[in-house]
């Protein structure tokens, strides 16, 4: 626990530099979130109004106090256009870019760490080839032609998954599975090739040590050597890679969410940075930040599980 507490503790000032930072570069971009909600035709005495109205007249070490102080609170601000709380605007949301990410991360999972470990297992010249062109090929490919790709297939020839848009969990999880397969698929496949070949370099490394040939000396059965004491050792990179592609998943999404029509973060936040909006663009960059920061000590705690050596550290 005490080591949890560290990390938990740590996270604090990084959170503050990150808001911090986030709040004086939306005012460095080009461009007056005012003028656009004053419109062309609006006069210099109303667009003073509005600024007044909305505290960005104020110096903006002013602006910051006051931000920063509602944030301690919990209030994030409201939106310069829509006057909705941007926090309320986050709750709705966050859940469907996390559930795309984790979707996703599962997908990615399921296909690269049994494909990296056959490919460990079972090295030809043949399968070697094979291996190497179809995670090249998941490299190279850009997740929205993958979902392009999907789309015309599974949707409008066979006619399995609806094209685009967004059912909650709430409505069921076989509806809500029906519109999230497909990004979840193409974006997952994306991922599933670097860990595959991630997990197939580690595993080679790990089957080439002393202890490896030990074990087998000692007559211990292919399976229990290579799932038991190979799989488990080689483990620790791939999960330092799949944190940082959930990382990736949640924060980079807006091209998937915005080519299937889901309501998630990430055309929120294109949305905000378009509009010069800052409440949402601060709200918005400030609790990705969080995000990445929160994977980051899950991966540290999964090593201390997969490793029982860094317990003692």
């Amino acid at each position: 626990m005490g080591y949890v507490a560290r990390r938990v503790v740590a996270v604090v000032p990084i959170w503050w530099v990150v808001a911090s930072i986030v709040f004086v570069l939306v005012r460095l971009v080009p461009g007056d979130p005012v003028l656009l909600i004053a419109g062309t035709d609006a006069s210099a005495e109303q667009v003073r109004e509005i600024r007044s109205s909305l505290g960005l007249g104020l110096p903006v070490y002013d602006q910051y106090v006051r931000w920063f102080g509602r944030l301690l609170h919990g209030d994030m601000g409201r939106s310069l256009f829509s006057r909705e709380p941007v926090a309320r605007d986050l709750i709705d949301r966050v859940p469907v870019s996390l559930q795309l990410a984790l979707s996703a991360t599962v997908v990615s999972v399921l296909i690269a760490i049994p494909a990296g470990v056959v490919a460990a297992a079972r090295r030809n010249a043949l399968s070697e080839a094979a291996f190497a062109a179809v995670t090249m090929t998941g490299v190279c490919v850009p997740s929205f032609v993958m979902g392009l790709l999907l789309m015309l297939v599974l949707s409008v020839y066979a006619g399995l998954f609806p094209i685009r848009g967004y059912e909650p969990l709430s409505q069921g999880v076989v509806t809500w599975a029906r519109y999230m397969v497909l990004p979840a698929v193409a974006y997952g496949l994306i991922q599933a090739a670097g860990v595959a070949r991630m997990t197939r370099s580690t595993l080679l490394e790990v089957l080439g040590e002393d202890f490896i040939r030990t074990a087998r000396a000692k007559g211990l059965a292919g399976w229990v050597v290579l799932y038991k004491h190979a799989l488990r050792n080689a483990l620790i990179p791939v999960v330092t890679l799949i944190g940082l592609n959930v990382g990736v998943l949640f924060t980079g999404a807006v091209v998937i969410e915005t080519l299937f029509g889901l309501p998630g973060l990430g055309a929120f936040l294109v949305t905000g940075i378009l509009k010069r909006d800052y409440p949402i663009v601060q709200g918005a960059i400030l609790f990705i930040s969080t995000f990445l920061v929160l994977v980051n000590l899950a991966v540290d705690l999964l090593y201390r599980a997969i490793d029982p050596r860094l317990r003692r550290a």
